[in-house]
């Protein structure tokens, strides 16, 4: 053999290993519970939702919930069981697992619970959650763009960053792109390791991107089965767009979140989530009000505009002063208002923020003039807390550096907030 063979030989056997590896690192699924995730299904005052996975041995299987009262007795009887609900998952990439669902009802509100999930032999650690306040106390959550591209490398540090910074958030929102390729069992698995222990203890709010979804065999745009496999959603949502499209209410905010690739892709799908906003926007009792979507409204990268999503809903978030518009897909950070000129800045029209977690990036668009802020190459988190009528929103860099932070005071539903930019604050 010459050297020339004998390099070839040798880098396809360090292709083979790192192939493995790269396996190795997404395990498959087994009798053992694994991606356990919280998600809320119905009241977060009062219920709390979890789903996890097993190989398809396990049929039957249970969670088990009490009053977290740091004592080690918490086994039954002291723990109330429930019986999962159970379905089956299986592509052609990838073997057959089973995922399974159960919602805690009757809980108290403001209470720290402890849980477990497992088929009465194989069982999970004892988890944390707590649910929301019945009346209105401060909190805060945590907002993330698209994880997308090499998630377990290079996301994970931003969420566990985020968990640092702010580890009694009271959940996570994800707009878009959480993957790369639709239906693709290993980048999940990368998704589900980055969050770790912080899934099954703080409950997401995701909203699908461009990148959950795929053509079928005949051609049509369907979402990832993985979607409502792994996540136990709310079913308040118009037909036909259920768990994609829903609202969640804490505390003193409703948190919308919208479904983008089927508003910028589907023009009927675009009237029928503009007519379902529109109500949920008019009948809201919230003091405060947030959407979240993939697609920005305004695009900071390039080459793109969504300007039928934008012509169509933008009214609407203007006339119901919705607050913060939560969007990803332009790996960028950005943030403005897009006032009309002459309006003053301090108290106008919504905030619309553009942010990604992960490590792709595009380069900034600095045409449009709605940007007050702006990032490129940088991946980031957000942490937003509300107190009562005051809101303090900051952007974080990977470093855990502060970047971007400003505050907005509602000192009535029916207007909009009162904005102040931190940024300059500081400056001066």
């Amino acid at each position: 053999m010459n050297d020339m063979m004998k390099i070839k030989a040798f880098l396809i056997i360090c292709l083979m290993v790192c192939t493995c590896l790269v396996y190795a690192q997404t395990p498959k699924a087994g009798p053992f519970p694994d991606r356990v995730i919280l998600t809320w299904s119905a009241a977060p005052t009062t219920t709390q939702s979890v789903t996890w996975r097993t190989d398809s041995t396990v049929r039957k299987s249970f969670a088990q919930v009490l009053i977290e009262g740091s004592s080690p007795k918490l086994e039954k009887p002291d723990a109330k069981e429930y019986e999962a609900v159970v379905s089956s998952l299986k592509g052609a990439e990838y073997e057959l697992s089973n995922y399974h669902s159960v919602t805690f009802t009757d809980l108290k509100a403001d209470q720290l619970y402890t849980y477990r999930v497992g088929d009465g032999t194989n069982w999970s650690e004892w988890f944390q959650f707590k649910t929301a306040p019945a009346v209105t106390k401060p909190f805060s959550f945590i907002y993330l763009g698209d994880a997308q591209n090499d998630i377990r490398s290079k996301w994970s540090r931003v969420i566990r960053r985020a968990f640092a910074t702010q580890g009694n958030a009271r959940f996570i929102v994800h707009a878009g792109d959480l993957i790369n390729r639709s239906n693709n069992d290993n980048e999940w698995g990368e998704w589900h390791h980055g969050g770790g222990f912080i899934n099954g203890m703080i409950p997401s709010i995701p909203s699908s991107g461009n990148h959950e979804y795929f053509r079928d065999e005949q051609k049509v745009l369907t979402l990832d089965p993985h979607w409502q496999a792994q996540y136990t959603l709310p079913e308040n949502g118009p037909e036909g767009l259920k768990e994609s499209v829903y609202y969640v209410d804490y505390a003193n905010l409703r948190m919308i979140s919208l479904n983008s690739q089927m508003i910028v892709l589907d023009s009927n799908s675009l009237k029928i989530q503009a007519e379902w906003l529109e109500e949920v926007l008019k009948n809201n009792p919230k003091q405060w009000t947030m959407v979240t979507y993939h697609h920005p409204v305004y695009s900071t990268a390039k080459g793109r505009d969504n300007k039928e999503f934008r012509d169509r809903f933008k009214p609407l978030f203007d006339k119901y002063h919705v607050d913060i518009l939560l969007q990803g897909h332009d790996h960028t950070y950005s943030r403005g208002q897009n006032l009309p000129i002459g309006m003053s800045r301090k108290e106008g029209g919504p905030m619309y923020v553009v942010s990604v977690a992960g490590p792709k990036m595009y380069k900034v668009d600095v045409t449009p003039r709605w940007m007050d802020v702006l990032a490129e190459n940088t991946q980031l988190f957000q942490i937003i807390s509300i107190d009562h009528e005051n809101l303090t929103y900051t952007a974080y860099k990977a470093s855990g550096e502060v970047f971007d932070s400003f505050k907005l005071k509602k000192v009535a539903k029916d207007k909009a907030a009162v904005f102040t930019d931190l940024n300059k604050q500081k400056k001066e």
